[in-house]
């Protein structure tokens, strides 16, 4: 008997991002109604004229109506008013002598910036509300530049937070990997401190960080041992194992595919690469119950069972799962060559003799 298509794992996903996250993943459907929903998901930002566009597509119009116009109007309204309100700070950030006079102590960087310019607490916030503006307008380079300048200077926890989380969206955004996981740093340091002694808000944040960070998994190489090694950290494996078991298929993904990499065959790459191949088949086989996919249960093929025709059964499968997937599609090659390779392998291990054909 065929077994049935499994469940996609997007709409599982979708709580986990930020709106304007979602976005590029929705640009990668072929829906009929994806127009649709790009209008519902992006209509309460300050993105306008494309907000306007997508409404016009809607309802068959030349043109979006007039509210449209008046809208745009009051956001570039607001962002002069913005750009007015933060200017003198943002051009003494801007100075490096002043720069070089802050220290790592912000409160004293208040102080000499209060005394010598006449900064106020109320202009290091609006540097904060502006980058959230910008974000909502699109403009994530900007949004990414402001709540960094922000971090600098504020002393508000939460805030400051919210700034990193925002910044890490914006850096995603703008394709800037190196300065995204700088960021998934930050935000993992701060979940294990500032929420120490709220396990249930470090769970729902770690698994908001696992997924903002299939971003730079899967679009940048240095990227790769950094989070696969997050990953497989106690507390992060445990959060996927409790809050969100579909991301052992992209875990499953990036190990395989590891194998495939540049200089993976020296003893330290190879015997780490061996270790989490050999983490992975253990989750696979503590979780098939409660997810499976043709890409786990590759793992499960090879590894578990030892059933190698179903190994290949199962490769196929995944191959056109991974096609299809926004994260994985560019790696769907090196995964197929590399699982052919793990067949082979594993095949040689426990034959004495092998015929070639």
């Amino acid at each position: 008997m065929a077994s049935s298509a499994p469940p996609p794992v997007l709409p599982k996903m979708l709580p986990y991002f930020d709106r304007h996250l979602i976005f590029p993943l929705l640009n990668d459907q072929d829906a009929e109604n994806t127009t649709a929903l790009k209008y519902e998901l992006l209509k309460t930002t300050n993105m306008t004229d494309f907000v306007g566009d997508l409404y016009a597509q809607l309802h068959d119009l030349s043109e979006p109506p007039a509210e449209f116009a008046k809208k745009r109007d009051e956001v570039l309204e607001k962002l002069a008013k913005f750009q007015e309100e933060t200017n003198k700070i943002q051009e003494l950030l801007a100075d490096a002598d002043v720069v070089g006079n802050l220290r790592s102590d912000k409160e004293s960087n208040m102080k000499y910036l209060k005394d010598n310019h006449g900064v106020t607490p109320q202009m290091v916030e609006q540097l904060y509300d502006f980058g959230q503006f910008q974000y909502s307008c699109a403009d994530y380079e900007s949004a990414s530049e402001l709540l960094y300048r922000y971090r600098i200077l504020s002393t508000d926890n939460e805030r400051v937070n919210a700034a990193t989380w925002g910044k890490l969206a914006s850096d995603i955004l703008t394709t800037n990997w190196e300065a995204a996981l700088e960021e998934v740093q930050k935000l993992k340091e701060s979940i294990d401190g500032r929420l120490l002694n709220n396990p249930l808000a470090q769970l729902e944040h770690r698994t908001w960080l696992i997924h903002w960070s299939l971003f730079p998994l899967f679009n940048h190489e240095p990227a790769r041992d950094t989070l696969t090694e997050l990953f497989f950290s106690p507390t992060y494996i445990n959060t996927i194992q409790v809050s969100c078991p579909w991301i052992l298929r992209y875990l499953t993904a990036a190990v395989i595919t590891n194998r495939s990499r540049p200089g993976n065959k020296t003893n330290y790459l190879y015997g780490n690469y061996q270790k989490q191949l050999k983490d992975l088949v253990r989750v696979v086989r503590q979780e098939q119950y409660e997810y499976s996919d043709p890409v786990t249960a590759f793992v499960k093929a090879l590894y578990v069972d030892f059933d190698f025709e179903e190994a290949q059964k199962r490769l196929s499968e995944a191959d056109e799962i991974l096609r299809a997937d926004f994260f994985l599609a560019n790696s769907a090659d090196t995964f197929l060559d590399a699982a052919r390779h793990l067949i082979s392998e594993s095949y040689c291990k426990i034959h004495q003799r092998i015929d070639i054909k």
